[in-house]
């Protein structure tokens, strides 16, 4: 998981669970493999949806281990003069690095441990979500800064001819921000869920233009540098884009439907922490993890 400080990362981890929840007709769970990965995925989603407020940013390199699971109809069987469908279990081993934002700061010492540690992690990774906050860009405008060291320090480590074959999600973050929604607005890719309770999306094939113009408007003059930079380095059927919100659009709990006059559910904090207004509704957050899920196990059979 690449990104700069205040991405979204850790927020990111914690809605994954909810979302499935959100989604039970994909037929998918989550699950811990170890004590720690548990005890972190319960800490998250409690925080989330109980306490409504975000988790804590990592301060070091955390791996977590996690399982998605679910059953499928498999293979024709004979049985007792008749065929079976049998059921097929089926477990996508997610062994996610969440490290600190200040590992991937081109600005900072090259050749930290953290960045050590998350420049071997990549590595060994068949799959990378890479978060792009247009809220942060707004403001610092270091998108680039916080990617050309670390995709640079990659390619030395893994000497591969030509170009990475990781798979990359680029996650559009914070799609529930009144600036990043009227983007997309303006951009008239905007559609609604057909089901309650009715939220905006942007369809994937329309994630990469909002991305470009999202990039036009960051402070820095970088942002424009980071889709060239991240077509030299992988190939570009493997990175797909995804417009991305952890905890949604809020919902009046009354209506339990998208108002357009009323959607905001970040409350931001008076002097301290930023809180969480109502329900939790993820938007896209799944979707990237399968993605990345299905092509690394179809790659490597």
């Amino acid at each position: 998981m690449l990104g700069a400080r205040a991405t979204g990362k850790t927020t990111f981890l914690g809605a994954l669970h909810i979302a499935l929840l959100r989604r039970d007709n994909l037929g998918w769970s989550l699950s811990g493999d170890n004590e720690g990965s548990t005890r972190a995925l319960v800490n998250f989603v409690n925080d989330m949806t109980d306490k409504r407020i975000f988790p804590m940013p990592s301060v070091a390199l955390e791996n977590y281990k996690w399982s998605l699971e679910a059953e499928a109809p498999g293979r024709l069987r004979w049985d007792k003069w008749r065929f079976r469908r049998v059921r097929q279990y089926i477990r996508l081993p997610l062994d996610l690095i969440d490290t600190p934002g200040e590992a991937a700061d081109g600005a900072a010492d090259y050749g930290r441990a953290t960045s050590r540690e998350l420049i071997n992690s990549m590595a060994q990774s068949g799959g990378i979500v890479l978060f792009f906050d247009p809220v942060r860009e707004f403001k610092d405008g270091d998108a680039f800064r916080n990617l050309y060291g670390v995709l640079a320090q990659l390619k030395t480590q893994m000497q591969q001819r030509g170009k990475l074959p990781q798979f990359v999600a680029v996650c559009i973050t914070k799609f529930d921000d009144i600036a990043v929604y009227e983007s997309a607005r303006k951009l008239r890719i905007v559609e609604f869920s057909p089901v309650p309770p009715e939220l905006p999306q942007v369809p994937n094939e329309y994630a990469e233009e909002l991305f470009q113009r999202l990039a036009r408007l960051s402070k820095g003059h970088t942002a424009g540098l980071v889709l060239p930079m991240l077509k030299q380095t992988f190939y570009e059927e493997r990175i797909k884009f995804f417009v991305t919100s952890a905890i949604g659009f809020y919902v009046d709990p009354d209506y339990e439907v998208f108002e357009e006059e009323d959607y905001q559910n970040l409350i931001p904090g008076a002097g301290g922490p930023d809180t969480i207004r109502g329900g939790i509704y993820p938007i896209n957050v799944i979707e990237p993890v399968l993605w990345l899920g299905r092509n690394v196990l179809r790659t490597v059979g």
